[in-house]
């Protein structure tokens, strides 16, 4: 097991003064931060995929008048 940094070694001894209630809290909070990092990377992989499929609509001739605008 990887030894704790500095930082975690610091933000668990806070996480040790909590309340049971306050532990809740931060673990609710934990699981928000989670889920919109996963939220966030599901959008980027989406906009990844759906960019040739655009590409082909946007790039092309008769369009590209509004390309200089």
């Amino acid at each position: 097991m990887q030894a704790l940094s500095d930082k975690e070694k610091h933000i668990l001894a806070k996480i040790r003064q909590c309340s049971p209630t306050q532990l809740a809290e931060i673990e609710d909070f934990i699981d928000f931060l989670s889920q919109r990092y996963r939220d966030r990377q599901i959008v980027a992989a989406a906009t990844a995929a759906s960019e040739p499929s655009f590409a082909q609509v946007w790039d092309n001739p008769e369009d590209a008048v509004y390309d200089d605008l």
